[in-house]
């Protein structure tokens, strides 16, 4: 139970963080394509209390940390509302904003994974022994987990089912007779999903992506991620 709790703890903020980053990233690159609805409705914020869904950024992430024995954590916050018939392209510009979410993951990974390699690694190795017990690892977990977080986030959401982000990307990719076929699975999309993690097919593609994506990362901290 005790590695449970500590789990939570250093999970708790690198979570809040990674889903409330990725929804206003979504929202932002709307509003900068032109649609303020995201903004008109205060989802154009950092409060987190503004992106918490009571079952995926609060349910789910503490029943995952108990089932797996504290060993993987994942979440989702309330997707920010986007109304694509404000673009000028509305499937281009559905899928410029959903990529935007994965993309703000992977920097969000990136500068973690810096400042873990680059700035608490160095200072690790001249603290006194109380100062890295108390201080230093405890900051290090918190980045390590922001790392795996954002990335494992990033690679899930661009699984190309509608309405996960790679779903929208592909749609608008897609011939417009083909993505107009593509989007009704939408409908389905959720238990699609759901099918994928439970029978572990969603590794196969989530594996594939979480390497490229670890390989970004590691260009950027030479691989060193661990305390």
């Amino acid at each position: 139970m005790d590695s449970i709790l500590r789990q939570i703890s250093l999970s708790l903020v690198p979570i809040l963080i990674a889903v409330t980053f990725h929804e206003i990233a979504h929202g932002y690159v709307a509003y900068l394509q032109g649609d303020r609805t995201a903004k008109a409705m205060g989802r154009l914020t950092l409060n987190p209390l503004a992106h918490i869904d009571p079952v995926g950024t609060v349910l789910m992430p503490f029943a995952l940390l108990v089932l797996t024995k504290g060993q993987f954590v994942f979440g989702y916050a309330k997707p920010v509302p986007i109304n694509p018939y404000n673009f000028k392209n509305p499937r281009k510009g559905l899928a410029i904003s959903a990529l935007a979410g994965p993309v703000i993951n992977l920097l969000l990974a990136i500068i973690s994974g810096v400042l873990l390699s680059y700035v608490l690694l160095p200072m690790a190795a001249t603290a006194s022994p109380e100062v890295f017990s108390r201080v230093m690892r405890p900051i290090g977990g918190m980045l390590k987990q922001s790392v795996w977080i954002n990335l494992l986030l990033a690679a899930f959401n661009l699984i190309p089912i509608p309405p996960l982000d790679g779903g929208r990307v592909l749609a608008g990719l897609l011939p417009a007779r083909q993505a107009y076929t593509f989007e009704k699975l939408e409908r389905y999309g959720f238990v699609i999903v759901m099918l994928l993690i439970f029978t572990g097919a969603a590794s196969y593609f989530i594996d594939p992506v979480m390497r490229v994506l670890l390989a970004v990362l590691s260009f950027f901290t030479k691989g060193g991620i661990g305390i």
